[in-house]
This record gives structure tokens, sequence and C-alpha cells, in this order.
């Protein structure tokens, strides 16, 4: 055979299956050469019904957290090119950081590896992080991880279609001090830090020489933010304190204290008053030095200042150290983005019900990236009655108005809420009630039944619960893409014709847990019930080994739980 003749059958071979490799050794030909095919990007090509060969749409991930890490999790449509950028090469378990900074659990126990889920789903990593947006190109700039040194590179990267999951940074509302001398606890080196500087503290208080001052000065521990992260460190850092600190550092030990600040009047707000009310009676009685209504305005190296909000008074105290857990901000990429698409005079990128940026139909967002803008249902009233009225008589007939009740629902959720908080069954009922009968209705009697549904609307909480899904819903809306743009399952356009391609993301709450130390655990679950104390605690144990990612991690965090059981934790500074 030829050389040439053995070319065109190689080349054949090649065309008709394109994904067979990215390049290809052949064997010997004439003259002992060697002869190499390579398709410019053939595993990013895939073929259609009818046999044709078709470039497939780059999907740019960025970010490995909550939101990113379940897209790829359950994003399984061979018709996409994926490519995940992220400086973090690993997913966290973010709920179990408190967990890590007193050695309860490691942190390696709460990470999972994401070039697994790559492996395995044929994925692309980069490490890399994410540093500027260019919507208008569909491009991003990104910078390699060790983006402070030298050797730092650069680069571009195309994309077709961008989702954005890069989380949020922590919020310090501009407090003198803050960025140079607090804690976080968002990341495992957060954890870590924190971990180290508990123990470094309770060994620099045990050098002789020291005054009776200086060692509560080092051994003075403030929690800023009153919410579910900063509470669940307290209590983790107090059962520390008493379990073991007690054993290990026995001279000191009597001079640790933990004092909890929070603006508001309650810390939990966000939880039933019952929960609130348990919570703030049991850090009191554990001597946990519990301070509303109290803002920080200040923190040096030394000292911390708090402003009392009843009467402006400003106190600064002496601490050893300070953990900020106040709540999120947009990060630098995501603001600068903002200001490309319109959206420099919002605190928080917005998104459509689809997940999807305004102003951006190739960018989608999730988790603690974005907000999703609810449309009202007032904003469209008079569509919603004219697409109803099909016989365009100025009123709805039973007949007419059951032909949207159903989109109505799926299209504004807040109707449903309403109609829970007002206790009935359905739409129907509420413009009964405010017809008097549920023979006609015209458009004012419908705008007034519907008044007051917008009242419901709220924004989405910035949890894993709420990034886990909205990942989950926007893979399956892609595994799907190709069949609901010819088919479409959505709600009625009302201000347009047909329909949306997808049912609008609905979040499901599965409840809440705010661990308070001494094996008690407050839990707020569905249907209003609310349980406090020692079995919430095994709920909690239950609910979290099962939520974690892999079957290591969940061996991981489990034997960690039972070693903390029979040895205590751990409390060396490594």
């Amino acid at each position: 055979m030829s050389s040439h003749s053995f070319s065109k059958r190689a080349y054949s071979f090649f065309k008709t299956y394109p994904s067979a490799a990215k390049l290809l050794l052949l064997s010997t030909c004439s003259g002992g050469g060697l002869l190499v095919y390579s398709d410019s990007n053939p595993l990013k090509r895939t073929l259609t019904a009818d046999g044709q060969e078709t470039k497939k749409k780059k999907v740019v991930v960025l970010g490995s957290g909550w939101g990113g890490y379940s897209f790829l999790s359950y994003l399984n449509n061979p018709n996409y090119d994926v490519q995940v950028v992220s400086p973090r090469n690993f997913f966290l378990f973010t709920p179990l950081l408190p967990s890590v900074t007193n050695g309860t659990v490691e942190a390696r126990s709460i990470v999972e590896p994401i070039r697994g889920l790559m492996r395995k789903k044929g994925f692309e990593y980069t490490e890399a992080e994410c540093v500027k947006i260019d919507a208008s190109n569909k491009k991003i700039l990104c910078r390699s991880k060790d983006g402070a040194s030298k050797d730092a590179k650069e680069f571009d990267m195309d994309y077709d279609i961008l989702v954005v999951a890069v989380g949020a940074k922590p919020n310090t509302f501009n407090t003198p001090g803050v960025e140079e001398n607090a804690h976080f606890l968002k990341e495992a080196e957060d954890a870590l830090k924190i971990r180290q500087t508990v123990i470094n503290s309770f060994e620099r208080a045990s050098l002789p020489d020291l005054t009776e001052e200086e060692r509560k000065r080092i051994l003075h521990f403030v929690v800023v933010g009153g919410g579910p992260t900063g509470v669940e460190f307290s209590a983790e850092l107090h059962d520390f304190l008493v379990e073991d600190v007690a054993k290990i550092y026995p001279k000191v030990q009597e001079f640790t204290r933990i004092t909890l600040l929070e603006a508001g009047d309650h810390i939990l707000n966000m939880f039933d008053k019952r929960i609130t009310a348990f919570a703030e009676e049991k850090f009191q009685r554990d001597g946990i030095d519990l301070k509303t209504k109290n803002m920080v305005v200040g923190v040096t190296a030394d000292e911390i200042s708090t402003k009392e909000i009843a009467t402006g008074r400003i106190v600064s105290e002496p601490y050893g150290m300070v953990v900020w857990s106040t709540g999120i901000g947009i990060r630098p990429v995501i603001k600068e983005f903002m200001h490309q698409i319109g959206q420099g005079q919002r605190r928080v990128l917005a998104t459509d019900e689809w997940l999807r940026v305004e102003g951006c139909d190739s960018v989608y967002a999730l988790g603690d990236t974005a907000t999703i803008n609810q449309r009202r249902v007032m904003e469209d009233i008079a569509a919603i009655f004219s697409k109803a009225d099909k016989g365009e008589t100025g009123t709805l007939n039973k007949k007419e108005f059951k032909s949207v009740v159903k989109d109505i629902c799926q299209r504004y959720p807040q109707v449903e809420l309403y109609l829970k908080k007002k206790k009935l069954r359905n739409i129907a009922n509420l413009l009964k009630s405010a017809n008097g009968d549920d023979t006609e209705v015209n458009i004012e009697t419908f705008k007034q039944a519907l008044s007051e549904v917008d009242t419901q609307m709220k924004n989405l909480p910035a949890t894993a619960q709420v990034a886990s899904q909205q990942g989950k819903y926007l893979a399956k809306c892609f595994n799907k893409m190709e069949k609901c743009e010819k088919k479409p399952e959505g709600p009625l356009r009302f201000r347009g014709e047909g329909r949306h391609r997808f049912q609008p993301f609905r979040y499901r709450h599965f409840g809440s847990f705010a661990p308070l130390g001494g094996e008690q655990t407050a839990a707020e679950l569905p249907g209003d019930w609310v349980s406090i104390g020692h079995s919430s605690q095994w709920l909690w144990y239950s609910v979290y080994a099962s939520k974690l990612v892999s079957w290591r991690t969940r061996s991981l965090v489990v034997s960690d739980w039972v070693r903390r059981f029979i040895f205590g934790r751990d409390s060396s500074s490594i």
C-alpha cells in the first residue's frame, strides 16, 4: 500500500470517528517515517441525528463551590465542551467549617478533590482565578493561582455559555482594621488559621512571668456576627474550652472569655423566635458574653471598639482573637461585570427566574454570586388578563380563567406563598373572595384579588442549600436544552407568544440547623416544626453525613466524630 493511499484511508477513518483521539500515531509508513493525524478539536465535536458533524458549545464554569459543583455533578449533555476555572481544586463542605476550627473535624475530611469529578465526566479543569468577564466578546481573563507572585500567568478563554458560581467574600462594611486584624470563616485555610491561633493563644498565655491582665487579653476571643456561622463557632469554641482546654491548660483556663457581638436586637434573627430565645438563654448559662445592639466601629492589633446603638457610647476593650462573621459582599470581578452590563447601581448581580443574568442571555449565575429578580404579578396583570380573555369580552369566565391558572402559579411563585398564608386552597378561591361569586371576573376585580400577592416576594437566603438546588436545576435545563428548544415545557409567555423553554427555578426549603454546643442543636424544619435539644443534634449528624458529596468524605467525617468522642479534640497547632 502506498503512503498516499494509507493516508487517505486514515483520514477517512478519523472523519468517521472524530472523537477517537486528539492525536494518534499510526503505523510506520514508507521510508520509515511516521504519519501523524491531528484534528484541531476532535473531542469538541459531535454528530447530529443525520450524521453531520457540529462543533460543541463551550461552557465555562467559574467556581467549584456549592453551585458550581452541583451543576457539574448533574450535567450529562454530551453536546457541551465543559471547562472549569477555579483557584480552588476541591469542593469544600462549608457547613462543617466551624468544626474544623477546634479540631472536631479535620479540614481534609470535608474537601473533595474536583479532578475526580472532571475525570469521571470528561470535563477539563484549570486552576486559575477569573479576574475579568468580557460579555460583549464572550471572553474571560484569567490569572494563575499564584497571582501575587512574579510567576503569575494571565490568559484569555473564550466561551459560548458562562456559568458564574464564584460565591461571595466576607462583608466588612468598610469597618477600619477588620481586613488587617480579624479572622474570617469562609475557606478551609481560614478555619485552619483560626485553629492555630486558638492553640497558640493558650500556649502564649501559659508562658511564665505574664500578668493576669495579659493572660485575660490573650484568651479573650471575640466573635462578631450573631448569624448561624457566628453562633455555631462560638458554641464550638465554648465546647473546646470546657471539654478539652480545662484538661490540657488547667492553669490558664480560668482566664478564658468568649464575647459574641451582634448589631441587631437578637442573635439568629432569621430563625423562629423560640430558637432565638433558647440560644440566648443557653449562651448566658454557658458564660458566653452576649452583647446585642452593639456595632463594631474599629479593630486595631489589640483592641476592638464597639458602639452601643441605644446610647451611642463607644467602648474599647483588649482582645486576643477576633472572628468576623457578619454577612457577605460581592467579589471585585462581579462588581466590574455589573458595571459593564448596566447593573452598577445594584448591590448584587441580578438574574431572572431561569438564572440568566439580566442583560446577558449567554451568562448564568448561581448561589451567593447573584439573586433572582422575581417578576411582580402586578407588573404583568394587564397582560395576564388579556392572554386569558380569548374572547376579548373584558371579563373572564370559568373556562378562560382555568386556562391560565396553572401558568400563573408556575410563573409567579409568590402566588402560591400568598395562598398558603391566607389558607386558601387555590387561586380560584382568592378570586371568589374578592368577587363574591365565581361566575365572571373583570379586570378591576382581577387586580383587586391579586393586589397583595407581591408582598410575599422575598430574596432567597445565601445558603449552601439554595446554591446546590440552583446548580442541579440549571444542569437539568442544560441536559434537555435541545428537546425544550423544539417543545418548550415552561409556563405561558404573558408578554409574548408561546411558552418559556423551562419551568422557572423554584427553591424548596428542607430546614435549617443551628448547633448550640453541649451536644444540643436547634432545628427549624418545614411545616413550622421546631426541635431543640439532644435529639436534634443526632438529626444534625445524620443529615450532614448524608449531604457530604462522597463516601470518602462521609467515612472521614464520621471517623472524626467517633475519634472526638473517644479521644477528645486534637490540640496540636499543626
